[in-house]
């Protein structure tokens, strides 16, 4: 096996662990607005795939702008000083999937294999998956210790196996 970087398999161990991320979008007055939403890896596109409401405020936005930022980062620990959370912010382009798309069925079994709990959520009507494409992010291990990371590694880290 190859030998993979401290930061690299922190990201990995990150973006696997968690479930939720802060999405950021741009609403039409183009005042920025952020939403948690869960999130799964759909590996084999290297995808982050949402499942989103066509009702809710950032799908509009998504849809008229799809560039999108995301947050994932480490919960809160007692006692411990929150400027050193491990997190990332992801840049990327989102795109909403049609009923038909040929990438759907992978991105509902991804997100299906991590949100079990979804499955009446994905027969409704109005709500429909998206794909995150990730263009960049910026990765902060720790204080003192931040990075940025190109859209090729990041691919590989959704590729890649959880190990946890």
């Amino acid at each position: 096996m190859a030998h993979e970087p401290r930061l690299t398999r922190e990201l990995r161990l990150l973006l696997h662990a968690r479930r939720t991320a802060a999405l950021g979008t741009v609403a039409d007055d183009g005042s920025p607005f952020v939403s948690m939403v869960p999130y799964a890896i759909e590996p084999a596109q290297a995808l982050l795939v949402l499942h989103v409401s066509a009702l809710a405020a950032h799908t509009r936005n998504l849809r008229a702008r799809p560039r999108v930022s995301l947050l994932v980062t480490e919960p809160e620990a007692d006692g411990e000083p929150v400027h050193a959370l491990p997190r990332v912010t992801l840049d990327g382009v989102a795109a909403l999937l049609e009923p038909d798309d040929a990438r759907r069925p992978a991105c509902s079994a991804a997100y299906l294999a991590r949100f079990p709990e979804a499955e009446l959520m994905t027969q409704l009507g109005d709500f429909r998956f998206v794909t995150v494409r990730v263009t960049g992010a910026r990765h902060v291990a720790g204080f003192g210790a931040a990075r940025d990371v190109a859209a090729e590694e990041v691919e590989q880290i959704l590729r890649s196996a959880a190990v946890l």
